[in-house]
């Protein structure tokens, strides 16, 4: 468990220790939508895509959008504000800086121009983050380091962990949290860094509630054990909530629902929060 004392703060309350608009509007809808879901929509079709967010964005703060057409973006627009929700568009960024700042701001979808977040791995270096503020921070946008991940043998563990850890510190401005199984507070500190105030927010995928792994080495973990337990501030859900079948709306708004409440009750029991 984290000594970190964003573990037990409210959301609303860590809201005035960022800088980055994209970081305190998130942690503001979280609180007042009590909600730590984040419902991960990967659809091929745009009729499913819009009915999935419409079922679901009375109970999450964040949608991970994958497939799209650029047509859409001025319906997706509305949603986000008629129903009070941030875009996350999981993107994954993977190259040197002058690439990933073309792919980020223009292409097909130009992610920037309407996805509040996104994320990217740290193997390039600096340079990624760089590359990526030089489009998204002067339009207030956020990013997320992929510091861990939820799959079975995954090498981003220790050192490289760690050092994703330091790249984010030298970019608070923009590097707004990570993804990640646990808390990332004070990961990798020199003896002489003084972290103890150090916040980053941690969205954390591999969240079931029905299933512990699936057959291509995802692990599960309860929202319980993901935010009371390892201090992670959202949980990341899709398969859970829209299974096999994008169309069945009423069951989709259902389980966003149990989601949600067991998200929320988890970070009730961490922060004392009534």
């Amino acid at each position: 468990m984290s000594s970190s004392t964003a573990y037990t703060r409210s959301y609303g309350s860590r809201a005035s220790g960022f800088d980055n608009p994209t970081a305190k509007l998130t942690l503001e809808i979280m609180e007042r939508k009590k909600s730590n879901l984040a419902v991960s929509v990967d659809v091929t079709d745009a009729n499913d895509l819009l009915a999935i967010i419409e079922a679901v964005a009375p109970y999450t703060h964040v949608d991970i959008i994958d497939n799209f057409d650029f047509s859409l973006i001025e319906r997706l627009e509305q949603l986000s504000q008629t129903y009070d929700f941030v875009y996350f568009e999981d993107r994954k960024f993977a190259d040197i800086g002058n690439t990933v700042a073309l792919q980020y701001s223009s292409g097909v979808h130009k992610i920037a121009s309407w996805s509040h977040l996104t994320n990217a791995h740290p193997v390039p270096g600096p340079s990624i983050i760089k590359g990526l503020s030089s489009v998204g921070l002067p339009l207030g946008r956020g990013l997320l380091l992929l510091a861990e991940m939820s799959t079975k043998g995954s090498l981003a563990v220790g050192t490289y962990t760690e050092e994703a850890v330091r790249m984010a510190r030298q970019h608070r401005d923009f590097v707004i949290g990570f993804i990640a199984q646990k808390r990332m507070d004070g990961v990798g500190a020199n003896l002489d860094e003084d972290v103890s105030a150090e916040d980053f927010l941690i969205l954390t995928p591999g969240i079931g509630l029905d299933s512990k792994a699936d057959s291509m080495g995802q692990q599960y973990r309860t929202p319980y054990e993901a935010v009371f337990e390892s201090g992670c501030d959202i949980i990341i859900v899709g398969r859970g909530i829209y299974g096999t079948d994008p169309k069945a709306v009423d069951t989709i708004a259902a389980k966003a629902e149990r989601y949600m409440a067991e998200g929320w009750a988890a970070y009730l029991a961490r922060t004392n929060v009534s």
